[in-house]
């Protein structure tokens, strides 16, 4: 009789746990909208969150310490004329968010040091080119002040934030409604998956498709896909007979899957989260009690089922905190804030290490806040690669207030740093100074 081999897997007893009551976020009305979006966006300072708003969209955005009952006065960001469909916090500068609506715009806005204490009506910049409803946000993960947005008209724009003008259109690719888009890791590609069946490998500069793959899955239900390792892509649809599905897909060749595993029968879309220094995708339904996460690796069959964290209470949205606002003296490698129907639960993903010290193979070097690259060079053609930052030096004892403390160098305004440039943008006092050249 063979004997079966369990694989071996530093990541094959994370566990998930759901922080005690007072550590959450209460009385938050979160939003109604049906849309396949997040609905959360966190960082180290802060956690955003869509809620129901009465004659247009607002968002609330609370400091990370400001747990417990929130007050109904609460103020929020309320500039939009229409519901909020997406927000997404900018990597490389903590305290500038994007929001796009229903009211065909994104705006840009300047959250203060320490929360709102007014609400916040004028954003930073508005960013106008959508026909119809804006409900995808994604900043460049390297270059300084470049944001993608896609909309309802199937129009995927590259927006150059500092001048509020859009660089590139991309408006002859989808013949349908876009279900995501995504960057990889040095924001040299775009990934798109479209109301079509068809994920798209795009030339962001030019907008051209670099490869394609249709019907990579059957169903006519939402699919969503990210870059994993390697330029692989991970995508999550539905099966003809309304099966979840989980794909994983080389753009070399595109013909097969790698693996195509079938989950289960629900009706909720799977949002994929993929962290690049574990290898671990984490899925999370929407409308599901659970957290399935998998380890991506070279062998067959590629994406292994890890494990599952389930709760009694479904989940509305989800957030996803970066790494470098994670307590590494506790073995977290991940922390997502679940939405509930009138709160927001941290949800602690943690590898179990009996020692105190600090876990070089958990944590390698990470993508900092530091980008590589100034907008306007990234559209003439100049590549930034990731600038790593080491959580060895941010690794700090537990506090009360549960805050990862981070060198002060990483939380400045990236802008000052980079020296001036054409189009550099400077935040200062909720007016951005834009720098062009004589």
């Amino acid at each position: 009789m063979s004997r079966k081999v369990v694989r071996a897997s530093k990541f094959r007893h994370v566990f998930g746990q759901g922080v005690k009551a007072d550590q959450c976020y209460d009385d938050i009305r979160i939003s109604q909208m049906t849309w396949d979006s997040n609905f959360c966006s966190v960082n180290p300072k802060f956690v955003a969150m869509i809620v129901d708003a009465s004659g247009g969209g607002a968002f609330l955005v609370l400091p990370l310490n400001k747990t417990g009952r929130i007050d109904m006065s609460q103020p929020t960001v309320c500039g939009h004329t229409g519901p909020v469909l997406d927000i997404e916090f900018c990597p490389h500068n903590d305290n500038i968010i994007a929001s796009g609506s229903e009211d065909c715009s994104v705006m840009i806005w300047e959250i203060p040091e320490g929360g709102l204490v007014t609400p916040l009506k004028d954003p930073v910049v508005k960013l106008e080119g959508h026909s119809k409803r804006v409900g995808i946000l994604s900043w460049h993960p390297t270059a300084h002040n470049v944001l993608m947005s896609a909309g309802c008209d199937n129009v995927v724009i590259l927006w150059n934030v500092v001048c509020g003008e859009a660089m590139v259109r991309i408006d002859s690719v989808h013949p349908d409604l876009i279900y995501s888009a995504c960057w990889n890791r040095d924001g040299s590609q775009i990934l798109t998956s479209c109301k079509d069946k068809t994920i798209r490998v795009l030339d962001p500069r030019k907008g051209t498709v670099i490869a394609e793959k249709e019907k990579t899955h059957e169903g006519s239900r939402p699919v969503k896909a990210v870059f994993v390792s390697d330029g692989k892509i991970l995508s999550t649809g539905f099966s003809r007979m309304s099966e979840r599905q989980v794909a994983l897909w080389d753009p070399k060749s595109f013909g097969e899957p790698l693996t195509l595993q079938e989950l289960d029968t629900s009706s909720g879309v799977l949002l994929p989260f993929f962290d690049p220094d574990t290898g671990i995708v984490y899925l999370c339904g929407k409308g599901d009690s659970s957290i399935r996460y998998f380890e991506v690796t070279d062998e067959a069959p590629y994406v292994h089922y890890l494990s599952m964290y389930s709760s009694k209470e479904s989940q509305k949205g989800m957030g996803y905190m970066p790494k470098r606002g994670l307590e590494v003296n506790k073995c977290e490698i991940a922390r997502f804030y679940k939405l509930h129907e009138r709160k927001c639960e941290p949800v602690v993903m943690t590898v179990p290490r009996k020692s105190d010290l600090f876990q070089d193979d958990l944590y390698p070097d990470t993508m900092g806040p530091e980008p590589s690259v100034e907008a306007n060079e990234w559209f003439e053609g100049k590549e930034g690669q990731p600038i790593l930052i080491s959580l060895k030096e941010g690794f700090a004892t537990t506090t009360k207030t549960k805050e990862f403390k981070v060198h002060k160098s990483l939380l400045k305004t990236t802008s000052a740093a980079m020296g001036p440039s054409p189009c550099s943008l400077l935040f200062i006092h909720g007016i951005i100074e834009a720098c062009h050249p004589a």
